[in-house]
């Protein structure tokens, strides 16, 4: 959650708040499909880094999606990968997500 706040200075120099905005962006959780340990990779392809390894029963929350390497996995063939934090992607073929294409924003 992240909360903007803006104040005015009148004249006296009391300040008065002109406008509070809070936003927050509703976190989903998806799960990892059932019996996979799941690799989290540095980037989106399975040429990139292992960072960690998930465990059986694992569920992670999708900040943003990109295309990369291909993955035939669990829920089919895939070449979008779902970042679940700073520096970390797993392959959507190995999560639940309901969908074949996107179900988060695409990555910056």
């Amino acid at each position: 959650m992240s909360v903007e706040r803006v104040e005015d200075v009148r004249d006296d120099g009391a300040e008065q708040e002109a406008e509070t905005q809070v936003t927050a962006a509703a976190v989903r959780y998806y799960s990892v499909a059932p019996g996979v340990r799941l690799n989290v990779r540095s980037g989106p392809g399975t040429g990139y880094s292992l960072v960690r390894v998930l465990p059986e029963g694992a569920q992670v929350a999708i900040y943003c999606q990109t295309p990369g390497t291909t993955v035939s996995g669990y829920y089919g063939t895939s070449n979008i990968w779902d970042n679940i934090g700073n520096g970390q992607f797993v392959s959507d073929a190995y999560v639940h997500t309901g969908s074949d294409g996107y179900v988060a924003p695409r990555c910056a």
